[in-house]
């Protein structure tokens, strides 16, 4: 019997020796490829006895394809790109890294509440033009212990943010469903309704995964209950907003900005109006990354593999629920 195959379908990091070294300690051999399509995962993969994937669609089509495969990492949090309940249904176990990089998006969060708070985009660009103004660039500017930041979501990532944000002296409010108020009470953070937030918040943040739920969670019609002097931070999953929405409520004045280091379209099109927008302060899907994060994340993803081909339980299964593939 041949030595199992471990298959990195897709990844943009600049090695994989972590991975290698992990994989092949179990006696599996490591390939790696770069797959963006359906057929390219279906060619590259079919005989692999575990994959690792970062974007690759791994749709119900290409689950029923992967003959041998028994567990599927995901390089992150969100398994968006997944049919989860289709690899539930082949046996395959799909595991994923929650809060890997909780620190690094609490940080990459706060540094765009910090710059709106601190109009830091508007003085700079003032700066070069050969300008050198401090009201007329910083008016309206209010301290933040005056301020309210909305967390959408209170998982890893949100309870992160809210530590910070506190110790800068926001107020925080918070929605989640499955989070208690007594939970939420206990990290200085008041559960509230999502109507109630988005009327309230000075910073929305939005840190909930992406589901049928979420998809567009942010829309128009939730658009028009944040106040004109509101700026709206998505370090998330760029699906979460509507993105014609938002961009009409930039253009109209009904949302004073936005950060953003997802969009729904990755990277975007060269003729994407936020691109040209003042107000609008984009980062490329970068609020994950740190030296740390990054080798966490492969190292995680790596040890979640060996683990299934030794045959043990993974200690983060997105479905707990699956039967186990048997070969």
């Amino acid at each position: 019997m041949s030595n199992p195959t471990v298959a990195i379908l897709d990844c943009n990091f600049p090695n994989t020796n972590l991975e290698r070294g992990i994989v092949q300690s179990t006696g599996a051999a490591l390939v790696v490829g770069n797959c963006r399509t359906e057929e390219e995962v279906i060619d590259f993969a079919a005989d692999a006895d575990a994959c690792i994937v970062q974007y690759a669609p791994l749709t119900r089509r290409v689950l029923r394809n992967l003959r041998r495969c028994r567990v599927v990492a995901r390089y992150g949090i969100g398994v968006d790109n997944i049919d989860v309940p289709a690899a539930t249904d082949e046996g395959i176990w799909i595991t994923n890294v929650p809060g890997f990089c909780k620190v690094e998006l609490a940080e990459h969060t706060l540094a765009m509440i910090l710059a709106f708070a601190r109009r830091l985009n508007r003085l700079d660009r003032s700066v070069h033009r050969g300008e050198w103004e401090t009201i007329g660039n910083m008016r309206p500017t209010r301290r933040l212990s005056e301020l309210t930041l909305g967390l959408i979501g209170f998982g890893f990532v949100g309870r992160e943010v809210a530590t910070r944000a506190r110790a800068f002296g926001l107020r925080v409010l918070a929605t989640a469903p499955r989070t208690t108020a007594e939970v939420m009470a206990a990290h200085g953070v008041e559960k509230v309704d999502l109507d109630t937030l988005l009327t309230s918040a000075d910073f929305i943040s939005l840190h909930c995964p992406l589901t049928p739920e979420t998809r567009h969670l942010i829309d128009a019609e939730r658009l028009a209950l944040v106040k004109p002097s509101t700026f709206l931070i998505n370090t998330s999953r760029g699906a979460i907003v509507d993105e014609a929405a938002l961009i009409a409520a930039l253009r109209a004045g009904r949302l004073a900005g936005a950060g953003l280091d997802v969009l729904e379209r990755e990277p975007p099109a060269p003729d994407n109006p936020l691109l040209a927008m003042e107000n609008v302060e984009i980062t490329p899907h970068a609020a994950y990354y740190s030296d740390d994060s990054l080798a966490y994340l492969q190292t995680s993803v790596a040890e979640e593999v060996a683990r299934v081909l030794r045959g043990e339980r993974p200690r983060s299964p997105v479905n707990p629920e699956v039967t186990p593939r048997v070969l």
